[in-house]
Parts: structure tokens; C-alpha cells; sequence
């Protein structure tokens, strides 16, 4: 469950476990989250966007699951194969200064599946895998199986596409809502009978699960790839109607594209929306590892 996750990050409690690099067994790394089989059009490596002029670079290595990701402050930012190859450490010249490298391992709370990809990017994977899958919008109620239901992957609505990426990171949101609305039935005014099959798929019922359970940040602030933002496409009516998840693509205007399902005749795609939709509400599941 993520009942304390919003905490834990508040109180600055995460920490990674430091290993002597010695002792460390080195695996392949593996991807455990949705569609496997478009992991392997989903690369690791350097990051689209231009982050290197950033003074506090680092890298985590876990050799552990054969991965090693860049933080540029608290922002996990790009992930290579570990050990590192002649092309890998070339693309890491790029940073100035050189990059400090840590070993360690990552939390729980960083990483909810355990695959040693830390979660921001473990959410921005699967949304490029549904990049690549393309669901078309199709709104309409379906009996899921629990936990983990989803709708045939072919079609999908807005929440569908949040459901998806936040389950490559090891995150249930059909379980978490359903039991969070078991728990605490006052945060949910808007529903009137618990139903797993409707619930995470309804975006005014997915807003008070963020707002209880992860990193609430200011709208249009801080922005990272991997963040999950909701949108007011409908200004005479109050609230939230849309969300998506911000790509590391940059628009011609500077803004982070969105990963979303937009309407009907759309499919997953990225979208420049920052610049003309209005933010209501900016979330981020995990913070970087404690230096």
C-alpha cells in the first residue's frame, strides 16, 4: 500500500542502501512492468532533453539489477545498462562537472517493483510503451477482473492512460483507489457505491488518492518527466476533467509535452498542452535518493 508514501517523502525519510561496489553481483537489467514485449523499443540511455549544463549531476549505480541512472539534483533524469559500455561513458563526458558516482540500491518507496528502475522513470518508460501501443480513445464501462484489471489494451481513456503508466512502476491504482476509498470514504464525496471497475478510471475520484498519497507540488513550478498533471479543459465547469504524464520531449516553446489520451478519434500521443490548458493539479510519486 502507498497509505504512508506522501509522509515518508515529507518528512525526508527515504535513503539508499550503500553497497561496496566489491561485493556487488552484477544481473542484466529487466524492465518488470507492462507489455514486455516493447521493452526493447523503449532504450535506455542519454536523455532527450539538454540537462548536462546542470552543476549537481550524479550517478547511481546498482549493480545489483545492472542499472545506473543520472540525477541532476533530485530529477532522475536518463538510465544505462550496467556495466557501462564505451558508448555509455562516452554520452557521460557530457556533464560538467563529471558526474559523482554512488553505488547503492533504491528504496521501496523509490521504486515500487523492485526492478531497480526508480519510479519518475520507471512511469516515463511505460508511458513511451503506450507511445508505441497507441490505444484509441473509447469511453465506456467495462467489468475488470481485481487487482489488476485493465481495459483491452486497444483503446483506453485519459485515466486509463495514468493507470497504465503508474502500474509499470509497480503501483495498482485499481487496487490503491478501491482500497483508499474502503479506508477513508470522506476523502471521496463523489462516490456513492465502490466500484473497482469505474473508480481509478474517473479522474475527479483519482485527484484525492494524489492529493493523499504522493508528492503534491505547485501547478506550472518544477516540472519533471514523469510527473502526473491534471488539466481543466472545460473552464465553465469547476475542477479537473483531463490528466496525462509529462514526456523528457520538449515542445517548440520550451514545455514538457504530455503523454495523454485526449478525446474521441485520439489516441495515446504527446501533446504540447502546457501552454494553453490550464494546470489544476501537479503530482510526483518519489523523490531522487539521499546524497
Amino acid at each position: 500500500m502507498l497509505h504512508t508514501l506522501r509522509a515518508s517523502i515529507a518528512s525526508a525519510t527515504l535513503f539508499i542502501a550503500v553497497l561496496a561496489h566489491a561485493d556487488a553481483k552484477v544481473e542484466h537489467w529487466a524492465d518488470r512492468g507492462i507489455w514486455p514485449e516493447l521493452d526493447a523499443q523503449v532504450p535506455l540511455g542519454p536523455p532527450l532533453t539538454d540537462d548536462a549544463r546542470a552543476p549537481a549531476a550524479r550517478l547511481l549505480i546498482d549493480a545489483s539489477h545492472g542499472l545506473a541512472t543520472v540525477f541532476v539534483g533530485d530529477a532522475p533524469i536518463a538510465l544505462y545498462a550496467y556495466p557501462l559500455d564505451a558508448a555509455a561513458r562516452a554520452s557521460l563526458t557530457r556533464y560538467t562537472p563529471a558526474l559523482e558516482e554512488v553505488h547503492g540500491t533504491l528504496t521501496h518507496e523509490q521504486d515500487h517493483d523492485g526492478d531497480g528502475i526508480i519510479d519518475a522513470l520507471d512511469i516515463l518508460r511505460g508511458a513511451k510503451k503506450l507511445l508505441l501501443n497507441r490505444a484509441a480513445y473509447h469511453e465506456r464501462y467495462v467489468t475488470l477482473r481485481y487487482p489488476g484489471g485493465d481495459v483491452p489494451r486497444t483503446e483506453g481513456v485519459c485515466t486509463d492512460t495514468i493507470v497504465r503508466v503508474l502500474r509499470n512502476a509497480g503501483i495498482d491504482l485499481q487496487r490503491e483507489v478501491h482500497d483508499d476509498i474502503v479506508a477513508a470514504p470522506r476523502a471521496y464525496p463523489m462516490v456513492k457505491k465502490v466500484d473497482s471497475n469505474i473508480d481509478q478510471r474517473r479522474v475527479k475520484t483519482l485527484l484525492p488518492w494524489f492529493r493523499r498519497h504522493t508528492r503534491v507540488l505547485a501547478p506550472n513550478v518544477d516540472y519533471q518527466p514523469g510527473d502526473i498533471v491534471f488539466f481543466d479543459t472545460f473552464p465553465s465547469k469547476p475542477g479537473a476533467e483531463h490528466v496525462g504524464v509529462l514526456s523528457d520531449r520538449r515542445a517548440p516553446d520550451g514545455n514538457w509535452l504530455v503523454i495523454n489520451n485526449w478525446t474521441d478519434g485520439a489516441v495515446d500521443a504527446e501533446m504540447p498542452l502546457l501552454n494553453w490548458v490550464p494546470v489544476t493539479d501537479h503530482f510526483r510519486i518519489a523523490r531522487a535518493p539521499a546524497k
